[in-house]
């Protein structure tokens, strides 16, 4: 991102619209930085400088000609006690589009510079108010597909995650400084703590970052969501089920076979996470061109879905065009799923291969029963508990895993003997490591990854 390779200059003063584009009540313009009262001033027809921080008043927003903008309220925050850190103007003004652009047009033209994506969060990052995994949490915060990324992402800007890698700094400390005392003064024969000890004690370190590793396949799965394939023969029930599950009528349904060609996608709130919900095309033998094109559709949503629900028709024999789909459908993501029920229950529900379900897409019975069999083969262990910390960031996960490599061969170095200026290495890459998670020992390149990601105004 630019302003991170461009020098950093504390109570640099910049502004942006905070709020959503589009029509509303109000909308949010954000100045920040130590001129941002200066700035204001200009524009504000009451004497803002006099104003006490976290104090709310009204006024009119005027033009470099004195002519009224719109009326509205501004909000004072001044210095550490504001989200950035610094002196900091919040204009509440009415939220038409053309009205919002008014006023931060004349913000810009009184000094102020235009906030570049995600530098207001940058700002609070760089004076210590929150650190990077925080800084991370918010835009985590803003973008929460469900209420479980959310409760994650709230949980990591309150900083549980942070507080969980600082412990992990402060029990490894300990141990660099023998390792340091060993490397500073070997003739001195100095054993602060024997070498099983400091081994046990890595391995205590080492499990909980292993568990804390762990558990990136959970948050990647409330955080980004999950693909959800609806696949089967013709005529087994497909688009009825997708209507069933999205509450309304989407896909067209017809006793014809081969009415869906070609893949309906739809977003769908299933067992409390974000699904992508796929309608695939009948697979069948066809000679027909567009149909055939639309069955390749099929069989390539199948393989690349995180869940298929193989869907059957429950009052129809298994016949071979059944059994191929079958030898299709890996057992560990497939759910064998036999509808149309109120017609006839099924012969062989293949309980040992698959996870399986009956219901009805017609009547709905049975449909409640497949999401619980969906929130099973999704949490095979379990959903992650509200005590626990759930990492979701891909950079965190590899972060802390290289962390983990250092620490084996840390503690594989202290069984063989090795030199403590390997040792020592060995122990600084993994605090190196944790340190990036927060934010310590980062490239501006890192940085510039993380913050570009972010809205303009946050």
């Amino acid at each position: 991102m630019e302003f991170v390779h461009r020098p950093y200059i504390p109570g640099d003063t910049i502004a942006a619209i905070a709020t959503p584009p589009g029509e509303g009540g109000i909308a949010v313009i954000r100045v920040t930085g130590e001129n941002a009262l200066s700035v204001v001033s200009k524009i504000y027809s009451g004497p803002i400088h006099t104003y006490k921080s976290h104090t709310a008043h009204l006024g009119k927003i005027l033009d470099l000609q004195g002519n009224t903008i719109d009326e509205v309220l501004v909000l004072i925050l001044l210095g550490k006690r504001s989200f950035a850190g610094e002196d900091t103007v919040e204009i509440h003004c009415h939220g038409g589009s053309i009205v919002t652009k008014k006023v931060l047009g004349v913000v810009l033209q009184a000094g102020a510079r235009a906030a570049l994506p995600g530098e207001f969060s940058f700002k609070a990052f760089m004076s210590g108010k929150i650190d990077l995994a925080q800084a991370e949490a918010v835009q985590e915060l803003i973008g929460a597909k469900n209420e479980k990324a959310l409760f994650i992402a709230e949980q990591q800007l309150q900083g549980a995650l942070s507080n969980k890698i600082e412990k992990f700094q402060k029990e490894l400390v300990d141990i660099a400084a023998i390792l340091e005392a060993w490397v500073d003064f070997p003739e001195e024969g100095l054993e602060f703590a024997t070498k099983e000890e400091i081994l046990c004690s890595l391995q205590t370190t080492l499990t909980k970052m292993k568990t804390l590793s762990d558990t990136f396949h959970e948050g990647k799965v409330i955080k980004e969501g999950l693909s959800l394939c609806l696949a089967g023969p013709p005529n087994a029930g497909k688009s009825s089920l997708m209507n069933a599950l999205l509450g309304k009528d989407r896909a067209i349904v017809t006793d014809i076979p081969g009415t869906t060609r070609d893949l309906l996608e739809e977003d769908i709130l299933l067992a409390g996470l974000h699904f992508r919900i796929t309608d695939t095309a009948g697979i069948r033998e066809t000679t027909e061109v567009i149909e055939k094109e639309g069955i390749k559709r099929s069989r390539q949503a199948m393989q690349a879905a995180d869940i298929v629900l193989l869907i059957f028709d429950a009052s129809m024999p298994i016949g071979e065009k059944e059994e191929e789909l079958l030898r299709l459908s890996p057992p560990e993501k497939t759910i064998l799923v036999w509808n149309k029920i109120d017609l006839q229950e099924p012969t062989d529900t293949l309980t040992e291969r698959f996870s399986t379900t009956l219901l009805s897409a017609k009547t709905g019975h049975g449909i409640d029963l497949l999401k619980q069999t969906i929130e099973k083969l999704l949490w095979r262990s379990g959903p992650p508990s509200k005590e626990e910390v759930v990492i979701s960031s891909l950079r965190h996960k590899q972060a802390l895993d290289a962390a983990i490599g250092a620490c084996d061969s840390l503690m594989f170095g202290l069984e063989q003997e090795i030199s403590p200026e390997f040792l020592s290495m060995e122990m600084r890459k993994i605090l190196v490591e944790l340190g990036t998670i927060l934010g310590t020992n980062i490239t501006e390149d890192v940085l510039s990854a993380i913050f570009s990601k972010f809205c303009v105004g946050k």
